[in-house]
């Protein structure tokens, strides 16, 4: 029996278990300090010294680098083990579904990777971990040590457009799945959202795992409410027995 392709669209909500918060809910980062939004924002950190100087610094406080997988990413990567086919589309910049055993070749992020710094001269690119510990041995803004140019995050920033191979390459696999999964995702962050109409177009079972409404609850063919660290692994579950949630 042929295994039906399945893609995960994950959210934030997939690593809140791993101790990464979501920005963007009641209690989130942008929502208690708007000024912080500024830190993430390209025009402003190109600009201004004092604005790469301060986002340096809460990289090196929030220590994001730091968190574990959980049982949610355990069970996508667990998933992709048993042979059945699985992409991974991701709106988080954490790394952690390679970390818990997904290929890195089966992982598309939508909005980069936290783990990388990118010079926005010369594109040249390296560990986060070692710009982090350049700023620790006294560095306030680390300059890229090619060609001197201004480092940043290998992440999405605001103001900046999501790589257009990396989109194309999402979209394909949301047309091409017979199941996806929106596990931790509001569903409202364009354009990342309208992979699940796409799938959905395309006459792939649609599954949202997350604990509030989404735009899409209405075209799903099953909506899961219950938490993600015992929702997922159980409906991933199904899926490895059974070929279908």
């Amino acid at each position: 029996m042929t295994k039906p392709l399945v893609a995960i669209l994950s959210g934030a909500g997939i690593s809140t278990d791993s101790g990464i918060p979501d920005y963007r809910g009641p209690n989130g980062l942008w929502r208690k300090d708007p000024e912080a939004e500024k830190l993430v924002t390209y025009a402003p950190y190109m600009s201004d010294p004092e604005i790469r100087r301060r986002s340096w610094q809460m990289r090196r406080a929030n220590r994001a680098l730091d968190a574990e997988p959980n049982a949610a990413h355990v069970a996508v990567a667990e998933l992709e083990r048993s042979g059945v086919p699985v992409r991974v589309i991701t709106q988080n910049v954490d790394g952690l579904h390679q970390l818990a055993g997904m290929p890195a070749r089966k992982v598309l992020e939508l909005h980069g990777t936290a783990r990388q710094v990118v010079c926005t001269k010369c594109h040249a690119r390296g560990p986060m971990e070692d710009a982090l510990r350049r700023v620790e041995a006294g560095e306030p803004d680390p300059p890229c040590l090619t060609c001197g140019g201004i480092l940043k995050s290998a992440t999405v920033m605001f103001g900046e457009r999501l790589d257009p191979v990396v989109l194309g390459q999402a979209a394909a696999i949301s047309k091409a799945c017979q199941i996806f999964v929106a596990v931790g995702t509001t569903l409202q962050v364009q354009p990342a959202a309208d992979l699940a109409g796409v799938a959905a177009d395309h006459g792939a079972r649609l599954v949202i795992v997350n604990a509030d409404p989404t735009p899409y609850d209405d075209r799903a063919d099953e909506v899961i409410r219950e938490p993600i660290g015992t929702a997922l692994p159980e409906l991933l579950h199904r899926i490895s027995a059974f070929g279908e949630p």
